[in-house]
């Protein structure tokens, strides 16, 4: 395999404006993001992005970055037009969401592992969910999955009925590039849109995603109060 990561990022956020851009811990969020990428080992990174302030921050820090149309509907079709803008001949990519700058660099490469498997399309991750408030919360997405690992379906309810463990989907995903370009030209499905889950559209679409249990989960920033918390844990991590 020979894997690019991709972290999408724009500066249109409806609920924390400019997020990309935040100062955590002295340095704009997309750069930590992009660190903890280039922490992995796991291959190339790059931001794909829809502004020039984005663009600059994170070659400021020595990283790449492309401009891509701010209009383009999702992370994946953002993610998907800077691979052709670059020409690459990457077969996986791996898709690494701009406002995760907690993220764990080791899971990134969990995700590979499962496309040793040829009948992977997509790779993803989850971890058990440890607090029942999270169960029941719509902003915490859950995959039921079975016991190879396959995805079942992903909601925004608590999936499967009854008593056993939950599993709250982590948003980081390696496509093999047929599995991405299929993607991005399918329109979106039922499932897709009645649960806001464009993962779903793979599976509604007969792709095949496998899931990888982690032991951590990266904060999402999307709020005031999500950027407090990152901020302080890189004051307490002193990175």
């Amino acid at each position: 395999m020979k894997p690019i990561i991709i972290i999408p990022a724009r500066m249109a956020s409806t609920r924390l404006p400019d997020k990309p851009i935040a100062d955590i811990g002295g340095k704009p969020m997309i750069v930590r993001v992009w660190e903890r990428a280039m922490q992995s080992g796991a291959g190339e990174v790059l931001v794909a992005c829809d502004g020039e302030a984005i663009k600059q921050a994170v070659e400021k820090a020595g990283g790449k970055a492309v401009l891509t149309n701010p209009e383009l509907p999702s992370g994946s079709d953002r993610i998907w037009a800077a691979l052709k803008q670059i020409n690459s001949n990457h077969d996986v990519i791996v898709n690494v969401q701009g406002d995760m700058p907690t993220l764990d660099p080791a899971i990134i490469k969990k995700t590979l592992v499962m496309l040793e498997n040829k009948e992977v399309d997509i790779a993803t991750l989850a971890s058990i969910i440890r607090d029942e408030k999270e169960v029941h919360d719509p902003a915490v997405v859950k995959v039921a999955m079975a016991e190879s690992g396959k995805a079942l379906y992903f909601s925004r309810s608590p999936i499967p009925y009854g008593e056993g463990e939950y599993y709250h989907h982590i948003g980081i995903y390696a496509y093999r590039r047929s599995a991405l370009e299929k993607f991005v030209k399918l329109p979106p499905s039922p499932l897709e849109k009645r649960e806001k889950l464009e993962q779903l559209r793979t599976l509604e679409a007969g792709m095949r995603i496998d899931v990888a249990v982690v032991d951590t989960v990266p904060l999402g920033v999307d709020t005031l109060e999500t950027l407090e918390k990152a901020r302080k844990w890189y004051d307490a991590n002193k990175q």
